[in-house]
This record gives C-alpha cells, sequence and structure tokens, in this order.
C-alpha cells in the first residue's frame, strides 16, 4: 500500500461516527499507526483525559506501561516503532465501576484493515481481556491473570498484560511475580526492538 493510501486510510479512521450516538462526549478516535512500527500497544478504549487531549495513554495508565516497556514519553509517541491500536478508538463513558468496555463496532470495522498495513510488527503487547480475546482468541487461559501467568506460551511474538491502570493495583500486589519475572524479560525485548534498524 503506497504512503497516500495508508494517509488516507488513517483519514477515514479519525472521522469515523460508526457509534457516535453512543459515545456521551462524541467522537474522537484516539490511535496511532506507522507501516514502520515494530510494537503494537492493543489497549481497551480511550479514557477520558485521553478522550480530551487526544494523546493515547495520557494518564496514570500510560505511566505505568511506559514504566513496564522501559521507554520514556518520547520513544514511546515514536510512532515509527510503536503502533497504538486500542480495541476501541472512542471513549465509551463510565459504568458503575469504571470505563464501559470498547464499543463493538470499532474493531470490526478497523482493526484488520489497519493490522494489514503494518507489516513489521514483531511484538504485540494485549493488554486486558478485550485484546486478549481478540489476539488469542482460543488460546486465551480461562482467565486474565492465568493468561498473564501464560505468558511464555505466546512470547516472544505476543504479550497478555494486564491493564496498567491505578484499578489494578490490588491485582499487581497479589500477583507479584509479574513485575518481578515478567516486566525485565519485556524491557530486554522492547530494547532490542527499538534498536533494531
Amino acid at each position: 500500500m503506497s504512503r497516500q493510501r495508508f494517509t488516507s486510510l488513517i483519514q477515514q479512521v479519525r472521522d469515523c461516527t460508526i457509534c457516535v450516538e453512543h459515545l456521551p462526549l462524541g467522537a474522537n478516535p484516539v490511535f496511532r499507526a506507522d507501516p514502520g512500527a515494530v510494537i503494537l500497544v492493543a489497549g481497551q478504549a480511550p479514557g477520558r483525559r485521553v478522550h480530551e487531549t487526544g494523546i493515547p495513554f495520557n494518564d496514570p495508565s500510560g505511566d505505568r506501561l511506559r514504566i513496564w516497556m522501559g521507554l520514556d514519553r518520547e520513544q514511546f509517541y515514536d510512532v515509527s516503532r510503536v503502533a497504538i491500536l486500542p480495541m476501541g478508538f472512542c471513549y465509551p463513558g463510565t459504568g458503575k465501576s469504571g470505563d464501559l468496555p470498547p464499543r463493538p463496532e470499532c474493531a470490526p470495522q478497523w482493526r484488520e484493515q489497519l493490522l494489514s498495513r503494518l507489516p513489521n510488527i514483531r511484538l504485540v503487547l494485549a493488554i486486558g481481556q478485550y485484546a486478549q480475546v481478540w489476539h488469542l482468541g482460543s488460546n486465551r487461559k480461562t482467565n486474565l491473570t492465568e493468561t498473564v501467568k501464560s505468558w511464555r506460551d505466546y512470547w516472544p511474538d505476543l504479550l497478555p498484560l494486564p491493564h496498567p491502570s491505578p484499578r489494578n493495583n490490588r491485582w499487581l500486589s497479589q500477583n507479584p511475580w509479574f513485575e518481578a519475572e515478567v516486566v525485565p524479560v519485556l524491557q530486554r525485548r522492547i530494547r532490542e526492538l527499538m534498536a533494531a534498524g
């Protein structure tokens, strides 16, 4: 695909209003993609702060994710190295226990089209259950914790991660093996991929 056609696709996604009637703050697709990217961050959906700024992971979740990856903000937002495609591109609103799930219309409409234009991806970070359902399908385990514990089954092409949200502090305290065992391996792999020409 030519750069011009890729740019046209990106604009189509940015202009999308397929589920706008369900969005409390309106449509504002937040994502980043470039054919040169080698790392794909597959999250859930933007939160309110990300919706307002238009910058993915521009919140405490992003701060923790960058620590896990061993990247500073400049490296993380280098679209030529890191693509960021959540399962839903727009803020879905808030429910009783946090943000609502990604809108179901978004991924089927855009995900395959975008992923097929990212030929250099070497590592997918599947963050949270929605991204794991999409990227792992029947290879998932019985729940998120078991899927993350089985990370070696998917490595080095994909790494299932818990959501880095502060709401997951309890999960992280109950599963100290994650930051002790998985994060250092992830950081080494990220360093290799970011350094590769």
